[in-house]
C-alpha cells in the first residue's frame, strides 16, 4: 500500500509539469505580439514619412497626426500585452517547473518585474499590466472619440476618475499596500 501511494504521488507531483504547455504557448503567443507591435511599430514610421512634406495641406497633415498618435498607443499597447504573456509564461515556468538559473545569475540586471516569489505575486503583477494595457485602450478611444457635447467631456472626466481611482487601489497606498 505504502509504494502504491508513493507511486500516486510521484505521479501527482510530475503532473506539475503539463504547465510546460502553458510556458511555451506563453513564449510563442508573446512572440507573435511583439512582432504584430513591430510590424505596427514599421508601418507607422513608413506612413510617417511624407508628415514633412511641405505639399501636404494642413487638414491632411493633421489627419496623419491623428492616425500617428493612435499607431503610437497601439504599438505600446501591443508591446505591453506581449510583455504581460512573457512574464506570465515566466512566472509559471518558475513557480511550477523550476527556478531559471539565467534569470538568478543575473539577479543584479533582472528587473523585479520578471522575479515571481508566488502565485498571488505573479496575478498582481498581471493585474496592474492588464489595468496598464485597459489604460492605453481607454486613451486610445477617448483619441478617436468626437465631443459632440458638454455630456461627453463630463463622461470622459468620470472615466478619468474612475481610472485615478483603479490605480490608486492598486498602488502601494492601495488595497493591498495598506497595513492592518
Amino acid at each position: 500500500m505504502k509504494s502504491l501511494e508513493r507511486a500516486f504521488e510521484r505521479v501527482l507531483w510530475q503532473s506539475r509539469l503539463l504547465v510546460v504547455v502553458a510556458v511555451v504557448g506563453s513564449t510563442f503567443l508573446a512572440f507573435g505580439a511583439f512582432y504584430m507591435a513591430t510590424v505596427d511599430v514599421v508601418v507607422l514610421l513608413r506612413n510617417l514619412l511624407p508628415y514633412a512634406s511641405p505639399v501636404l495641406d494642413p487638414s491632411a497633415r493633421e489627419a496623419l497626426r491623428e492616425a500617428t498618435v493612435s499607431g503610437i498607443v497601439k504599438a505600446v499597447d501591443g508591446y505591453l500585452i506581449a510583455a504581460i504573456v512573457l512574464i506570465f509564461g515566466l512566472g509559471l515556468y518558475e513557480l511550477f517547473v523550476n527556478r531559471i538559473d539565467a534569470m538568478q545569475e543575473a539577479t543584479r540586471t533582472v528587473p523585479r518585474l520578471v522575479q515571481v516569489m508566488s502565485l498571488d505575486d505573479l496575478k498582481d503583477r498581471i493585474a496592474k499590466l492588464i489595468l496598464l494595457v485597459l489604460i492605453i485602450e481607454y486613451f486610445q478611444y477617448a483619441l478617436r472619440l468626437k465631443y459632440a457635447s458638454p455630456l461627453d467631456l463630463l463622461y470622459l472626466a468620470i472615466g478619468l476618475l474612475l481610472i485615478g481611482g483603479a490605480l490608486y487601489l492598486s498602488g502601494p497606498l492601495g488595497l493591498r499596500g495598506r497595513k492592518e
